[in-house]
């Protein structure tokens, strides 16, 4: 039996019956998320053991209790309460959800780092990596364990905006392809000279009966018509 291709989509479907394509990460970003992160265990562990070395024995015990939460408790707390993202993973724009997408829980969290030490044998985060390279979605070990997945986040689209002009209504019904052309001109203009978007609008006012020496406003007009209120 063949072996199931890596592929760079996930696709899953929601309780309302959408689907949603989820982007996993493979090992390099994921890697160099790791390392920030370790960075800033670093910096956050020589900033606090300076003082607590100060105090002995005590300094000892406290020191030795930082490490504990520092190395087992960073990642879950920023996991759980900064919406998968840890700053390693805020970086390289990933972050760790569950496999059906919905965001990743304590027990998600805890079961997918506790195992990191799996993932670290026999050194280097051998069997983690070869779990990555080998799954069809990148998951290591823990990942697995969890039924988690590290996905690339997607950053809400933003429409271009279009030119401010008193919204207008044309006395007749357009079809869907003459909204998406006046809707794609007025976004457009920007991006376009005055003298193309002129003559872009000369070619629009004449099947939308709009004059043609207030083409351009006229179409901006009917553009945020289109919109309605934003």
């Amino acid at each position: 039996m063949a072996s199931t291709p890596l592929d760079t989509h996930y696709q899953i479907e929601t309780p309302e019956g959408i689907d949603l394509p989820l982007r996993p990460a493979g090992l390099p970003p994921r890697a160099l998320a790791f390392a920030f992160d370790l960075g800033v265990r670093g910096i956050i562990m020589g900033i606090l053991l300076v003082p607590l070395a100060l105090l002995g024995n005590i300094g000892v015990g406290l020191g030795s209790l930082l490490l504990f939460v520092v190395s087992w408790w960073y990642m879950v707390l920023f996991e759980v309460l900064n919406q998968g993202c840890s700053p390693g993973k805020q970086v390289m724009g990933l972050r760790v959800v569950q496999d059906d997408g919905t965001p990743i829980g304590w027990s998600g969290s805890l079961i997918r780092n506790l195992l990191r030490f799996v993932d670290m044998l026999p050194f280097g985060y051998f069997l983690g990596a070869i779990s990555c390279l080998q799954h069809p979605h990148f998951k290591r070990l823990g990942d697995l364990a969890a039924g988690t997945l590290v996905v690339y986040r997607e950053l809400p689209l933003l429409r271009p905006r279009i030119p401010q002009a008193s919204a207008l209504r044309l006395p007749f019904a357009l079809q869907l392809s003459e909204q998406r052309a006046i809707l794609g001109f007025a976004e457009r203009q920007a991006e376009l000279s005055a003298e193309r978007v002129h003559e872009l609008a000369a070619i629009l006012a004449e099947p939308l009966q709009v004059p043609p020496a207030r083409a351009v406003e006229q179409l901006n007009g009917v553009a945020r018509g289109l919109l309605g209120p934003t």
